[in-house]
């Protein structure tokens, strides 16, 4: 049986393979801090998606802090030094941190493969173990937050009374 074409193995929406790439080509240099990111229309060609993924894209990076819109103007990259720390606070993601030095995960290979190479299956595992972990904080966080804004909703209402 033939391995499943990538697009099958990574089940994440496309404008998270689009911020992922644009992404890598912010932090290797390739759109330098001030530079102007690629129109809407640009990234719709060189992506081939939609014009709301695109734009999808772009909000990814910018609540990340890599990049900020100017009404009007565009989007643009967010200073930082040489040491690709960036002014706004930027923290990538847990799951990118972990394999930002690795190559992403081809067709899974199996022990004793005629190359001898390990299973990237682990890989991806901790990769979705990390994700997984990181949403869980951040629904658990949401969820407070939601609570906290129904107690000031009832508060304010008894005070109105």
């Amino acid at each position: 049986m033939s391995p499943a074409p990538e697009s099958k193995q990574d089940r994440r929406p496309p404008y998270q393979h689009a911020a992922d790439e644009l992404r890598r080509d912010i932090l290797q240099g390739r759109i330098k801090p001030g530079e102007q990111m690629p129109s809407i229309r640009e990234l719709q060609e060189r992506f081939g998606v939609a014009n709301m993924t695109a734009r999808g894209a772009l909000n990814v990076l910018r609540d990340e802090g890599l990049i900020y819109t100017i009404h009007g103007r565009g989007s643009f990259v967010a200073d930082h030094d040489a040491a690709g720390e960036f002014s706004v606070g930027y923290t990538p993601p847990a799951w990118y941190l972990a394999n930002r030095d690795k190559t992403p995960p081809q067709a899974e290979q199996t022990e004793g493969s005629p190359d001898g190479s390990e299973a990237t299956g682990d890989t991806l595992t901790e990769m979705l173990t990390a994700l997984r972990d990181e949403l869980r904080a951040l629904s658990a966080e949401h969820q407070e937050l939601r609570r906290e804004v129904e107690e000031l909703k009832s508060q304010q209402s008894k005070s109105q009374s």
